[in-house]
């Protein structure tokens, strides 16, 4: 994966999950990863165990949700590394519940992460990118974006918006800056999203979805081929779900 060395890539999210394993995967194909998420430990842990194989990482504590923050985190970047190749916005919650139980505020904390916190990214990063004449916005979407199952409401209304936003960046950036706008949907994962789901009306669709689920590697081997991309290329919208996932 030539195009991916000495790549500056920042993911948020990465703490955990597929921002954490992505950030793994490129970093051994010789990106430069700057991981940012807010739980400081366990980013620093990970940046230890890439240093320690010869990758190159750093971290920035970042709450997505807070546009400073994502502001003071491609700044960080750009005064690290110069520039900012690609953006992985990989931070979001996918907390499952029935209308019926009206959780409001889990309802809220997934559109401040998911739509929020990927907007404020991609406005953090876009001038930057726009005078560079290139870079790569890669948001992690969803299978929930583009059909609706049961208990996924008000998750796949994110990940619809993520659709939205992705496809609006390429027909205002793409053609007119050459900016690369992906989108990469995951099926089912294998990663502890389904601790934080608190209505118990869904435990039946969690239970089948984890009799099916892949592990968070594949999603990375998609995400580095759209990063792996030069820049007159762009790879528009990646599926990667278990080949017996319903959807």
């Amino acid at each position: 994966m030539s195009n991916i060395k000495d790549k500056v890539v920042v993911i948020t999210g990465a703490s955990s999950g597929i921002g954490e394993n992505a950030a793994r995967y490129l970093a051994e194909q010789g990106a430069k990863v700057v991981i940012a998420a807010r739980s400081e430990d366990k980013l620093q842990e990970i940046v230890e165990e890439i240093s320690s194989k010869n990758g190159s990482a750093v971290y920035k504590v970042t709450d997505v949700t807070d546009e400073k923050n994502v502001d003071a985190l491609i700044d960080f970047t750009i005064e690290k590394f110069g520039h900012v190749d690609t953006l992985i916005n990989g931070a979001g919650q996918m907390l499952f519940s029935m209308w019926d139980n009206t959780k409001v505020d889990e309802w809220e904390n997934m559109i401040d992460l998911n739509v929020k916190g990927t907007l404020y990214g991609i406005a953090a990063v876009l001038p930057h990118m726009i005078e560079r004449g290139k870079g790569q916005i890669i948001n992690i979407g969803s299978i929930a974006g583009h059909a609706v199952g049961e208990g996924h409401g008000v998750y796949s209304s994110t990940k619809y918006a993520i659709k939205a936003i992705t496809e609006s960046l390429r027909k205002e950036v793409s053609v007119k800056y050459g900016i690369q706008a992906a989108m990469v949907s995951p099926g089912v994962i294998s990663t502890n999203w389904q601790d934080s789901v608190t209505d118990k009306d869904v435990k039946g669709v969690l239970n089948k979805m984890k009799d099916v689920a892949i592990d968070t590697s594949h999603v990375s081997k998609a995400i580095a081929f759209v990063v792996d991309q030069p820049s007159d290329v762009m790879i528009n919208d990646v599926f990667v779900t278990p080949t017996r996932q319903e959807w």
